[in-house]
């Protein structure tokens, strides 16, 4: 996902010039094409995140287009005064993008996940927060920043994901319909998309069919359209890479609580509490619950 959004950009730079990448001493290599290309459009401001956001937000107000790229907890946390007193209120249409989301990095430890990202993101007003699953929306996701007046938070893995779209045209801004199903629907955003393709597999072995919904577009949710989407559900499960009190599962809580709709609501996520567990992705996944297996058995537990 990392390098279809990246490349996206870059290859919109032949028709725009006003594209500018600031990095964090982050993406050796990813940049190496667009610093050939376009030498006076790439900065590299190392390891001092708050000047580079504060910078990033000078270059902008001159009428760049900038993307400021990092590892999420140095794009977001380590700045996150700047970015929220120098970008997201001035209206900025600056892009940031976060690389790493969930436990990505592991087994790299919690200095490096991004599971509490989103809310986070979710306290700045006027930023617009992207959490694609695939590489479709990672590109769409691009596509959509560049023309965005407001800041915008990309958060992106940086795994290899495969496709999970059959289409490539799609709004971004709306929840996705990923497989048609019945009686339960599981809602998802991010790299965890994956797992959740799998579960689905595992369950229709059971005579289960769970429709499968992408929710690209965290904020601002178009809730009436999801909404739309779950009128003949019963159950409803929200599966993120993220802590449960501040993601998806709690934001549509807050939804749920305002129209009171016919379904039940149930979250699965990781449980707030710092991380000291040492395992490689799958082995985190597992850990927390939101392994493919775990989610499927997490589904036929809600329907018992």
């Amino acid at each position: 996902m990392r390098n279809t959004f990246i490349n996206t950009i870059i290859d919109a730079c032949k028709t725009r010039e006003d594209v500018f990448f600031i990095s964090g001493d982050a993406g050796l290599g990813v940049f190496d094409e667009f610093k050939v290309s376009y030498p006076d459009r790439f900065l590299n401001l190392g390891i001092a995140e708050q000047n580079m956001a504060s910078f990033t937000a000078g270059l902008s107000m001159t009428g760049f287009k900038v993307y400021m790229y990092n590892i999420i907890p140095f794009l977001l946390y380590r700045c996150y005064e700047q970015v929220r007193n120098d970008i997201c209120y001035q209206e900025l249409p600056v892009t940031l993008v976060g690389i790493g989301s969930g436990t990505t990095y592991a087994p790299q430890g919690m200095t490096h996940y991004s599971v509490e990202d989103i809310g986070i993101a979710r306290t700045l007003p006027n930023l617009e927060i992207l959490s694609p699953a695939d590489p479709i929306e990672a590109k769409l996701a691009a596509n959509y920043s560049l023309n965005c007046k407001l800041p915008v938070y990309v958060r992106l893995a940086k795994r290899g994901e495969p496709n999970i779209h059959k289409s490539e045209n799609f709004d971004i801004t709306e929840p996705q319909l990923i497989e048609e199903g019945d009686n339960v629907s599981i809602i998802f955003h991010g790299s965890i998309g994956l797992e959740v393709l799998k579960a689905k597999e595992m369950l229709q072995k059971d005579k289960i069919f769970p429709r499968l919904i992408s929710l690209p577009m965290v904020v601002p949710i178009n809730a009436e359209k999801l909404f739309m989407m779950l009128e003949d559900i019963k159950y409803v499960i929200t599966i993120e890479e993220h802590f449960l009190n501040s993601g998806i599962g709690s934001l549509l809580s807050r939804e749920y609580v305002k129209t009171n709709p016919g379904w039940k609501l149930f979250t699965l996520g990781i449980p707030v509490g710092f991380i000291h567990a040492i395992k490689d992705l799958d082995g985190m996944r597992e850990y927390f619950g939101i392994s493919a297996a775990k989610i499927a058995g997490y589904v036929k537990q809600v329907l018992k």
